[in-house]
């Protein structure tokens, strides 16, 4: 009788193990897709806003005043899109 009380135990606690496991992993994959996230938006936007310079100073023939420009606002514009979708993120947890 203990033999088969020790086998339900047993599967009863492995059952448990992989739930945890599976749990694990699916924390583990939301997290990595939120970084991926933060990271694509900052980087869209600096990309974005450099192009609009250096379109802006080939049809202005200003080199490289616009792409310097546009730089830096496309940083800034990545860094507040980090920040809103983190603070949307946050809420939802």
């Amino acid at each position: 009788m203990e033999d088969k009380d020790f086998k339900t135990r047993l599967r009863i606690a492995k059952k448990e193990i992989l739930k945890n496991n599976s749990s694990e992993n699916n924390k583990r994959g939301l997290f990595m897709g939120s970084a991926f996230r933060l990271g694509t938006e900052l980087v869209a936007a600096v990309v974005v806003g450099t192009i609009i310079g250096f379109i802006l100073d080939n049809w202005f023939d200003t080199k490289p005043w616009f792409i310097i420009i546009f730089f830096f606002i496309g940083v800034i514009a990545g860094i507040l899109n980090v920040i809103r979708v983190a603070k949307n993120m946050q809420k939802k947890n």
